[in-house]
């Protein structure tokens, strides 16, 4: 994710390519993905933070409806992709900021709203990153993860080799969950699709 070849090609082709390897035993899962982008799209004068941004298509899609002190900001440990996201996807209700999503660089409860999209499964350590989103996130605020599900299909042999040497990891379906409901997460929505899951969390 550091080349600058992978942040020129991954919005149009690497991650349509993985949207659609996550639809694999689950043909709803684009039905899903875009059902999720339409109800996250904020409004007026919110806050979001975008973890594992990349190229920023997410970030752009989530601001569009952003307006006054409205803001989203993406986040991304890579360069090459942030350049491609200032380049590609930026706007007035849009800021990207260069750090680590294990150690976010924004106080307690600065975000109405953090995501996590296709993303978790590539940071090193994604428990501490799932902490460092719960912490930023306003205490009536939502934590929201699109990504990976350990699955027989996807537990393969081959299959779990191959996304292994590709730095892909696969969350057990009680793993993510998990983690929020230890943050103080308790309402907490989990929709199964394929070899991907949709989770939506809040404080109760």
């Amino acid at each position: 994710m550091q080349s600058p070849v992978v942040a020129a090609v991954y919005e149009r082709v690497w991650r349509p390519a993985f949207t659609r390897l996550f639809s694999l035993g689950g043909g709803g899962t684009a039905e899903l993905h875009d059902a999720l982008l339409a109800d996250l799209a904020l409004e007026g004068e919110t806050t979001l933070l975008d973890v594992g941004c990349g190229p920023g298509l997410y970030t752009r899609r989530l601001a569009s409806g952003l307006r006054g002190d409205g803001l989203a900001v993406g986040v991304d440990l890579s360069a090459p992709m942030l350049r491609r996201a200032a380049a590609d996807n930026s706007g007035s209700h849009i800021a990207y900021v260069r750090a680590s999503a294990l150690d976010l660089p924004f106080p307690d409860g600065a975000f109405g709203t953090v995501v996590c999209l296709a993303a978790l499964y590539l940071i090193p350590d994604p428990e501490r990153a799932v902490r460092e989103m719960c912490r930023t996130a306003a205490h009536d605020g939502e934590v929201v993860v699109f990504t990976s599900l350990r699955t027989p299909l996807s537990s393969l042999p081959f299959a779990e080799r191959a996304l292994a040497a590709g730095g892909y990891r696969l969350f057990g379906r009680h793993e993510v969950t998990g983690w929020l409901r230890a943050e103080g997460l308790t309402a907490i929505e989990q929709k199964l699709s394929g070899q991907g899951q949709f989770i939506r969390a809040r404080r109760a």
